[in-house]
């Protein structure tokens, strides 16, 4: 959530309230003794010993409100006595998995202890952000307390980089620069990782429907693929029209936003679905899952299927490819997109912020 809470630092700075980033530095985290095992719980003892202490000591001048970018660290908000603290809270997947609900996020022992400390600090709160209406009612049932409190707001989230529709020439000149597509071979985008919810499976399966009556791509943005989908992939015979991108730049994503055909997300869960609205704001036209929040962020602009009906995605894709089916949902995109401005985002903080008690 580093770009999130950059996001939010700039957003402050440009409005003119002074602010201050404040984050735990790796000291036992550096070493690596032991493999990885031993490694990320020296980073524990960083985040959960050594940072408390440090904000405490920064807090001495007592700042008009804190604000916690990442729910994840809510347990922090407990040992903030006399300011006023806002959470963003970006989804409660992890903790509704760690209660036993389906969510994709399955927890071990120690995975649910820490859900509960993030719910208990999330409760000490003042104010907890929610980025979709989706997490405010997952937050108003799971974490608002017998006495009304913390207040909830609805901040949905705002454009991180400044994606853009770009004039045909550019775009087609900037994916030159990649050998791995060529100008004339359409192709269709999925932008995430490998986890369950994120449903690649369910991708490539689409796609393949769709081999028999388009000569496109399938092009992967983010994590490359783990074995058991490039198995999946060999098995559904299109594996050979698959393109990855790892690690893909914002420019790199603004160019393939803007070549694709549609943008493919049939996502099982999501406390938000940053993409569709990367998407949307490069006139790309966006497939996506019917599970909340997607729709709600999508907007009309969205082709909403239930994620279990595979066969009526492919039917969109081969749709889209008529010129005129994308132009028309391209220009629902990029007015959908307008609602996610960061000085929009960033006024709703301020309002936040007021609404703690915080003196801005």
């Amino acid at each position: 959530m580093s770009r999130f809470a950059m996001m939010i630092l700039d957003g402050l700075t440009a409005a003119g309230v002074p602010a201050e980033l404040i984050e735990p530095r790796p000291f036992f985290g550096r070493f690596r003794l032991g493999g990885r095992f031993i490694a990320k719980w020296l980073a524990y003892v960083d985040k959960f010993v050594l940072f408390p202490w440090r904000l405490r000591r920064r807090l001495r001048s007592a700042p008009a409100a804190v604000h916690i970018c990442d729910h994840s660290n809510a347990m922090y908000a407990r040992g903030i006595p006399g300011i006023p603290v806002v959470i963003s809270c970006h989804d409660l997947l992890a903790v509704r998995g760690a209660l036993g609900e389906q969510t994709d996020c399955p927890a071990s022992l120690t995975g649910k202890l820490l859900q509960r400390w993030i719910v208990a600090g999330l409760r000490a709160a003042t104010v907890v952000a929610c980025v979709s209406k989706a997490t405010l009612e997952d937050a108003r049932r799971l974490v608002v307390r017998g006495d009304g409190k913390p207040k909830l707001d609805l901040i949905p989230l705002a454009l991180s980089y400044p994606y853009r529709k770009l004039e045909a020439d550019e775009a087609q000149l900037r994916l030159a620069r990649f050998p791995l597509l060529k100008a004339d071979t359409p192709f269709v985008l999925h932008v995430g990782s490998n986890l369950r919810r994120k449903n690649r499976e369910g991708v490539l399966r689409i796609f393949a429907q769709c081999k028999g009556q388009w000569n496109g791509l399938l092009v992967f943005a983010g994590e490359p693929l783990s074995d058991p989908l490039r198995s999946l992939g060999r098995q559904l015979g299109v594996l050979d029209r698959v393109v990855e991108f790892p690690d893909a730049t914002s420019e790199l994503l603004e160019t393939l936003y803007n070549c694709a055909t549609a943008f493919l997300f049939p996502s099982r869960f999501e406390g938000f679905g940053w993409p569709i609205m990367e998407a949307q704001a490069c006139g790309c036209p966006v497939i996506c899952g019917d599970r909340a929040p997607l729709p709600e962020v999508a907007g009309d602009a969205g082709l909403i299927h239930p994620v279990e009906k595979e066969e009526s995605f492919a039917a969109e894709i081969i749709r889209l490819t008529d010129p005129e089916e994308r132009a028309k949902w391209s220009a629902k995109s990029l007015r959908n997109a307008q609602r996610f401005s960061p000085e929009r985002m960033i006024a709703e903080y301020i309002s936040a912020y007021r609404s703690s008690g915080a003196r801005i």
